[in-house]
């Protein structure tokens, strides 16, 4: 039976060889990831405004911000902890992570039926006039799930205009970030773009009428034994009014701030259930369809599923299997997770250039 850890804080710590690990190349990879810092500077809010190639008043920061703390992380095999390194309970911003737990509220909400047909319009569900012709009423929940929507407009006052032309995963960009491009039919175009994920996440408040981060509390973080450190926040201005309440949608990322405060542990708990498709301790939380939906190649950019990366034809990391996969945010914070091999990993601040060093390791330290 695959092992689980109990509620928050307690985790079972087992030795490398008896998970069928080499302790060498493992210790080797904890210190590879302690040593091998992120550049990026300890001041979160100089990086936000700074990092993103983004002018004045572009780069200003509308949700909180916070200084982050050092290199840490953790390496699990069948559910125990192998290795561990540097303060994993240190709650700090996660940046993109956050896209791959909105795909994990996406794919609750199909669940239930919020969400219909992935290729049924938005505009079906949803109607605040943020998906109205001449050309975002064509947009899918597919679209937006898998970055190819070519949303068009303006949210919490940035405009998507912002980030086309971004360059992301190793991908050029084919002009300056920030300049005009013109837009392509919904599906037609993949693009890395923050404020088109804003409007997924204003999509999903809609669809659940409940504070997102509510919802994942409830349908996620408590099922798994997670600790109450963690926050979800948006922006001083993204308010909406929902049956009479007022609600704060939350931001997909910490592009401009706000997002998902969170530390090693409870994101290891998040990349645990992943890994054992959806299921904690013989509770179904998150459908076996939804992950298998989720880990599915985009056509037009295959190392991106539904706001998750993955490793299609191992050309994002070349010494992990390629049936990994994983949710990145800048500033080198990582969870990876490895079903070939039964691994879940999560690196907080390393140098992002460092991250396929660590897999080498792990990777080479499998014995059994």
């Amino acid at each position: 039976m695959p092992d689980f850890p109990p509620p928050h804080p307690a985790w079972e710590h087992c030795e490398p060889q008896e998970a069928g690990l080499d302790p060498a190349p493992i210790a080797a990879a904890a210190r590879h990831a302690a040593e091998h810092e992120t550049p990026w500077s300890r001041d979160l809010a100089l990086m936000v405004t700074s990092d993103f190639g983004e002018a004045p008043p572009w780069n200003e920061a509308l949700g909180p911000v916070r200084p982050r703390g050092g290199p840490n992380g953790l390496l699990l095999r069948g559910g125990r902890i192998v290795a561990e390194w540097g303060d994993t309970g240190k709650v700090d911003l996660t940046f993109s992570v956050a896209k791959s737990y909105l795909s994990i509220l996406a794919g609750l909400a199909w669940d239930r039926g919020l969400i219909g047909d992935l290729d049924e319009p938005v505009c079906k569900r949803v109607d605040d006039g943020g998906f109205d012709p001449p050309h975002n009423h064509r947009i899918t929940w597919h679209h937006l799930l898998q970055q190819t929507s070519e949303w068009e407009g303006e949210l919490w006052g940035k405009p998507d205009l912002i980030d086309r032309h971004r360059s992301v995963g190793g991908r050029p960009a084919a002009g300056q970030k920030g300049t005009h491009r013109d837009l392509q039919m919904p599906g037609s175009f993949w693009e890395y773009n923050d404020v088109r994920v804003n409007r997924l996440s204003l999509a999903l408040l809609r669809l659940w009428r409940r504070p997102l981060p509510e919802v994942f509390r409830e349908l996620v973080m408590e099922p798994i034994g997670a600790s109450p450190d963690w926050e979800w926040h948006g922006y001083r201005n993204s308010y909406v009014e929902i049956d009479g309440k007022e609600m704060q949608s939350v931001s997909g990322g910490s592009h401009w701030g706000g997002g998902v405060f969170i530390h090693a542990r409870d994101q290891a708990r998040i990349g645990l259930l992943m890994l054992r498709a959806g299921t904690w301790e013989g509770r179904r939380i998150l459908s076996a369809e939804w992950v298998e939906r989720m880990r599915q190649p985009c056509p037009l950019y295959p190392q991106y599923g539904y706001l998750w990366w993955l490793n299609t034809g191992r050309r994002m990391y070349p010494s992990a299997s390629e049936a990994s996969y994983c949710a990145s945010g800048a500033g080198g914070n990582l969870t990876w997770i490895d079903p070939d091999n039964d691994i879940v990993a999560v690196l907080r601040w390393i140098d992002p250039t460092a991250r396929d060093g660590f897999m080498r390791l792990v990777t080479g330290a499998i014995t059994g």
